[in-house]
């Protein structure tokens, strides 16, 4: 992964933490229901974001190093990753 994205990621997580406490937090104090789900919609989105900014990170590195490689086996592997996780993604 690359340093910038890394230390993107590395934030985004660090707020996702703070959320997921602040949900915690939320439940202790018996907080309106809508009030939480409406958090832990949030936290998913933010998810989301980090996911969808591994997989790019992944597709301009290690995709488009198999593909440039011209290695027919590893460019099929990297493929059906992918095409494995974006699937797992959609459930």
């Amino acid at each position: 992964m690359r340093k910038d994205i890394k230390a993107s990621v590395g934030k985004r997580l660090g707020r996702i933490e703070g959320q997921v406490r602040g949900l915690s937090k939320m439940v202790e104090e018996d907080r309106y229901c809508i009030d939480i789900v409406t958090q832990i919609s949030a936290v998913r989105a933010a998810l989301r974001r980090v996911e969808e900014e591994i997989l790019k990170d992944h597709v301009a590195h290690c995709v488009e190093h198999a593909i440039a490689s011209g290695d027919k086996v590893d460019q099929r592997a990297k493929i059906a990753e992918l095409m494995a996780v974006i699937g797992r993604a959609e459930r």
